[in-house]
């Protein structure tokens, strides 16, 4: 295992914090920033001191092993007690602040999977946290810490718990909503093991930087952009993944400014990025000292890689930077990668061999339709990658395509409480070999020893970075009209215009033929999906009893689900797309305009420039768009409502809630509710 020097004999994180703080006390290792200033900062010495002082208080009233959810707005005070909770050997679950409509059920599930006993956060949200924490039976008992308000002379009474190697460390939840959550148990040697496989394949040193927007409680944003830097003795510049989304132009002038020499994120913050930063904003940008871009935790698209490069190079940026790379948090996190400074491997193949499962290689030549797969790297020596048949378990010959199976220290022991399914993911055997292997659920192959990932077999939704598991989508449908069939849904995602879009695909119940008001099933769906889950549908088909194929055991075969859609095989009631046209932009714009009485603004007119900017947005034309309906129908997800909110605080001058979309969810309310709160402020 490569490591640092200094961490030798080092077997916990908490022995790491303190050998740091012993080390290098004054170094500071995070930094919070907003509005490109840094607003807070972390040295390992205070990092440790106040880890110290929480652990005193969480010793005080748990026990050693009782969960506890970590609920924080963006900023460090998260980081403090995540490591107060390794301190007092209390299992941290990272989670964050619920949003309004949907916190009930997602907070309740992770908690009666988890079985938390307190709940982690600061005096500025915590009433905000009880209300909506306890308006479920499940969140009795439950004791709340806040951690901003904790004396660190605390720190002086601190006890080391009795923690090894094997000591779980903390629970990664790998669902956002769901009704059966997946808690990832992480031990401390787990997570060792792999930040020493990032430390050593990133090629990192105590002089790297890392600027991340990545959210805290996802694998990646944890792992890779708060603990690798603790590993690594490296500096961190942190901010909030709200303000990326708001304007992707802060990354990257963050990179610039602070010198980051590492950073990164799933594919579509580089379209976004593309799309979203001006000529003039370029100028400003100086991306030499940007050696490694990363990208994964969905496909990665070669077209989004060139069209980066060429947008960027500008500012120094180079193409040898990107760094595609495969993980999981199954396998804690970082599974493969590129050798860093090498251009990424593409292969070329034949696309319909990959519907076969068979690899066809092409040139860019061949008038035949092709695909261009970007290389996922190599795995390090202290992993083991094959491609295995799910079907037979038998390894695939070279070049066909299979799941991929992981054996390596990194692997995690199971999930939380999920015997059975532990088992059969994580215990998995090939012939001839001793070891134990996890069961991904993706596909890929193996070409010139490295790893292209062509799809997965678990039907886990990637949209924007973001993971979605279908029965949790599913089971919102369920619930949303009366009209739907039980357990005959199926939700998926196919490629539109290179990126992954949400489809729906549902039975209708025998007993609504005569009565299907086709209409409003189609909106309950699609609003109930975007106020649950946050996304927008890009197409619902709605069918007749008996139309969702199944196994001989009841379960939804969403694959064929997939592949009928794509194929337009179903006999379908009615079918409901997304429409594709672009909007014809309307001149009016508020946000120019500087006279005062105008924010006592009619509301006819801001009715007519929310119309015009969201079929800006959305890429329809504005006649379509219906005041009284929900925004969701016309295909509006979370990214599309920050910048929107983002522009109407700019224009009035206000603040809004980021849920200001999910609380209006109609063009009509939500220019009543902003017309309202401007004569009010006035």
């Amino acid at each position: 295992m490569n490591i640092p020097y200094e961490l030798t004999e080092v077997e916990t994180l908490v022995d790491l914090l303190c050998r740091r703080s012993c080390l290098h006390s004054n170094k500071i290792i995070y930094s919070y920033i907003k509005n490109g200033v840094v607003q807070e900062s972390l040295s390992f010495r205070s990092l440790d001191c106040k880890a110290r002082a929480i652990a005193v208080q969480l010793q005080d009233c748990s026990r050693f092993g009782d969960r506890a959810l970590l609920i924080y707005p963006p900023g460090l005070e998260y980081i403090a007690a995540f490591f107060g909770c390794l301190y007092a050997g209390v299992i941290a679950v990272p989670t964050y602040p619920p949003k309004r409509n949907r916190a009930d059920q997602w907070l309740q599930s992770i908690l009666q999977n988890s079985k938390s006993t307190l709940v982690l956060t600061n005096g500025d949200i915590l009433a905000d946290i009880k209300k909506y924490l306890e308006c479920g039976t499940t969140f009795e008992g439950i004791s709340y810490v806040t951690t901003d308000n904790i004396d660190i002379e605390y720190a002086k009474n601190w006890n080391k718990p009795q923690i090894t190697a094997k000591t779980l460390a903390f629970l990664q939840y790998t669902s956002g909503s769901t009704s059966s959550p997946k808690g990832v148990m992480l031990s401390h040697h787990n997570l060792l093991h792999n930040l020493s496989l990032i430390y050593q394949a990133f090629e990192h040193s105590s002089e790297s930087r890392v600027v991340s927007w990545l959210p805290p409680y996802h694998d990646m944003g944890l792992i890779g952009g708060i603990l690798q830097p603790l590993y690594a003795g490296m500096s961190a510049f942190l901010m909030s993944p709200t303000c990326f989304i708001q304007q992707p132009y802060c990354w990257l002038k963050a990179i610039s400014d602070f010198k980051a020499t590492t950073s990164g994120a799933p594919n579509f913050a580089y379209d976004l990025s593309i799309q979203k930063i001006s000529q003039a904003q370029k100028e400003t940008l100086d991306l030499s000292c940007w050696d490694l871009a990363f990208t994964g935790a969905e496909p990665i698209r070669h077209d989004t890689l060139e069209r980066f490069y060429n947008s960027f190079s500008i500012c120094g940026f180079r193409k040898q930077s990107f760094y595609p790379c495969y993980g999981l948090a199954e396998n804690t996190l970082f599974v493969t990668g590129k050798v860093k400074k090498e251009l990424p491997s593409v292969a070329i193949v034949d696309t319909d061999s990959l519907l076969q499962h068979n690899i066809k290689y092409s040139t860019i030549h061949e008038t035949t339709k092709l695909t261009l797969l970007v290389s996922s790297g190599c795995a390090l020596p202290e992993q083991k990658i094959k491609i295995v048949d799910p079907l037979t378990t038998s390894l695939c010959l070279p070049d066909q395509i299979g799941e991929i199976w992981i054996s390596s220290q990194s692997v995690a022991s199971g999930y939380w409480n999920l015997q059975v399914e532990n088992e059969r993911t994580f215990n998995a055997r090939l012939p001839g070999y001793d070891d134990k292997f996890l069961r991904t659920g993706d596909l890929g192959f193996i070409h010139e020893n490295e790893l292209f990932v062509t799809g997965r077999i678990k039907d886990l939704i990637v949209i924007r970075g973001l993971n979605y598991y279908p029965q949790d989508i599913e089971l919102t449908i369920e619930n949303s009209h009366t009209a739907l069939q039980d357990n005959a849904c199926a939700a998926f995602s196919i490629e539109i215009d290179n990126e992954e879009r949400l489809v729906i695909v549902q039975e209708i119940k025998r007993t609504y033929f005569r009565k299907l008001n086709i209409e409003e099933v189609i909106s309950a769906i699609s609003h109930a999906i975007f106020i649950n889950h946050g996304i927008s549908v890009y197409a619902i088909t709605l069918l007749m009893p008996g139309a969702i194929p199944k196994t001989s055991s009841g379960k939804i075969q969403r694959s064929k689900c997939r592949l009928k859609f794509i194929k337009k095989e179903f006999g379908s009631i009615a079918e409901w797309i997304q429409s594709n046209n672009i909007s014809s932009a309307n001149n009016f714009n508020p946000c120019s305009t500087k006279d005062h009485q105008h924010r006592l603004m009619i509301k006819d007119s801001l009715q007519t420039w929310l119309v015009s900017r969201l079929a800006s947005y959305l890429k329809i034309n504005v006649s379509t768009i219906d005041v009284e309906k929900p925004l969701s129908e016309y295909g509006l997800d979370s990214s599309v409502a920050i910048s929107l909110t983002c522009e109407l605080e700019k224009w009035s001058g206000l603040k809004f809630e980021p849920t200001l979309f999910w609380d209006y969810p109609t063009v009509k309310e939500l220019s009543k509710h902003v017309s309202m709160h401007s004569t009010n402020h006035l």
